[in-house]
């Protein structure tokens, strides 16, 4: 059975709810969250808040995988996209509940939970966001 590192434990809230962070100084905004601003370094510390991403967006660019990398051979072939939210953030993850012949550059989509995987039979159920088409 696999562990599950603490990191990955913290990081849920903000994998769960696209909660980034914001610099209070210069107002740029990241994914996943961050202590500090790369643009403000020193003056950005203890002025980072945290920040509710938009769900919402469009695809900046994707890809078609036809090879197995470790997902359930069932779900093959199957899309990743870098989705530019309406917050300006770019995000990746995987397009699903679309014709991977209908994706196209500047396509409206949408972040959703769904279940990533799981640890063996009995074990922990892994959760996280992917992207479907905003109708």
């Amino acid at each position: 059975m696999a562990m599950v590192s603490a990191r990955e434990w913290r990081e849920i809230p903000g994998r769960y709810n696209l909660i980034g962070s914001k610099c209070e100084c210069c107002g740029k905004i990241y994914f996943p969250a961050r202590s500090f601003c790369p643009e403000c370094r020193r003056a950005s510390v203890g002025k980072m808040v945290p920040f509710k991403l938009s769900r919402k967006g469009e695809v900046y660019t994707f890809s078609i995988n036809h090879e197995y990398s470790g997902f359930n051979n069932r779900m093959m072939p199957y899309a990743v996209a870098f989705v530019k939210n309406d917050d300006g953030v770019i995000i990746a993850g995987q397009l699903v509940d679309v014709d991977l012949d209908k994706i196209e550059i500047g396509m409206r989509v949408k972040a959703v939970m769904r279940k990533l995987n799981e640890d063996g039979d009995a074990g922990v159920i892994h959760y996280g966001f992917k992207f479907v088409p905003d109708e």
